[in-house]
């Protein structure tokens, strides 16, 4: 059974040196796709190169990460919305709203956010939404744009019970699952015992995120195996039902049909 990341910035620096052998590693542990989310108008040119060195492995998003956001954010726009029909594309983001580091620009975090929201909608494609301190936010963004002609996922959920609730009340998102769930303390196991099944897809977040026995380390779409064994655990599911499960949650959010 095959795995995808839907979520790994494999095209940062800290991947340059050894790629060829990070993307073995993936495929030999079942991981079949990797999506790259862009982080900023700075990052497209690496984010190209990288998905053309693996056009059969890896997937993009594009879009600008809510703490890339200038007060320029338009023009930031402007540039990215161009590239957005690169036939690699697969969806918008990463974006949403940060409000953990710095909360001096979250008015234009909104409207940035705002503004590729509707680009999902014009485009119809699914949106990949970073909301760290955002939940509310974030929420109060898509429901303002549109709930019902959004889809998308909440990358890196770590949140309540009550936040998980809200986002799957808006029907067409599901939560992105990543290293977190292994960490001790993350209470996301009591969390996501009853999430529905088709709620959920996996994701690294590479290189960030890895999970215990990597923690701390750089992470890597291999380990997202760790996540797998977690999950079923979690769900007392086999582990070979996870990957399905999950596998095609993702391939249904983001219309990948080049799997084989």
């Amino acid at each position: 059974m095959t795995l995808i990341d839907t979520h790994a910035h494999l095209y940062v620096d800290e991947f340059c040196e050894d790629l060829d052998q990070v993307v073995m590693r993936a495929q030999q542990a079942g991981v079949a796709k990797a999506i790259l989310p862009n982080i900023d108008e700075t990052t497209i040119t690496a984010l190209r190169a990288t998905s053309a060195r693996y056009p059969d492995f890896f997937h993009t998003l594009l879009g600008l990460h809510p703490t890339s956001v200038r007060k320029d954010w338009r023009q930031q726009l402007d540039i990215i919305y161009k590239e957005l029909d690169d036939n690699r594309c697969v969806g918008i983001g990463e974006v949403g709203v940060d409000l953990y580091w710095d909360t001096s620009l979250r008015d234009e975090q909104l409207c940035a956010f705002e503004e590729q929201l509707k680009w999902s909608i014009e485009k119809d494609m699914p949106i990949a939404i970073h909301f760290r301190n955002a939940t509310n936010e974030a929420i109060n963004s898509i429901k303002r744009v549109g709930d019902k002609s959004l889809r998308g996922v909440f990358h890196s959920f770590g949140g309540s019970k009550d936040e998980l609730e809200a986002i799957l009340a808006l029907k067409n998102f599901l939560v992105g699952i990543n290293g977190v769930v292994t960490f001790k303390n993350s209470g996301l196991s009591e969390t996501l015992m009853h999430c529905p099944r088709e709620k959920v897809i996996l994701e690294t977040d590479a290189p960030y995120l890895a999970p215990v026995p990597y923690r701390g380390k750089r992470n890597e779409s291999s380990y997202l195996s760790f996540v797998v064994k977690k999950l079923a655990e979690i769900w007392q599911e086999s582990e070979n039902n996870v990957m399905q499960i999950t596998t095609r949650n993702a391939l249904r959010l983001f219309d990948i049909r080049d799997i084989s």
